[in-house]
C-alpha cells in the first residue's frame, strides 16, 4: 500500500488498471519518497512487443478510470520486471533500485 497525501492507494488497483492498456505488457507500482506528499505514486511499465506508448498516455489512461491520486505521477519504462523463481514481481528489489 501506498500513502500519499493522506490516502491509501493500493498497488494492485492501479496495476491492474496499467495493464488494461493495450501497449502495456506488464506494470508495477511502487511508492516513491515525496516531500509533500509522503510518498508518490511511481508506475515500472514494460510495453507490449510492437506497441509504443508515452509516460503522458499511460498516465492519462489512469486518470480516466481511476481517481487522480491514485494515478502514476511519474513512469518509468523497462525491458522486464525483476521476477522471483515463482513468477511474482520483486517489488522490493524495484524499490531499492529506486530509491
Amino acid at each position: 500500500m501506498i500513502i500519499t497525501g493522506g490516502e491509501n492507494v493500493y498497488s494492485l488497483e492501479v496495476e491492474n488498471v496499467l495493464v488494461a492498456h493495450p501497449a502495456v505488457a506488464s506494470a508495477a507500482v511502487i511508492g516513491l519518497p515525496h516531500e509533500q506528499w509522503g510518498e508518490q505514486v511511481h508506475a515500472v511499465v514494460v510495453v507490449a512487443p510492437g506497441e509504443s506508448v508515452t509516460a503522458e498516455e499511460v498516465i492519462a489512461h489512469c486518470r480516466a478510470r481511476i481517481a487522480v491520486f491514485k494515478a502514476p505521477r511519474s513512469v518509468e519504462f523497462r525491458d522486464a520486471l525483476p521476477v522471483s523463481a515463482a513468477g511474482k514481481i520483486l517489488k522490493a528489489e524495484l524499490r531499492a533500485e529506486l530509491r
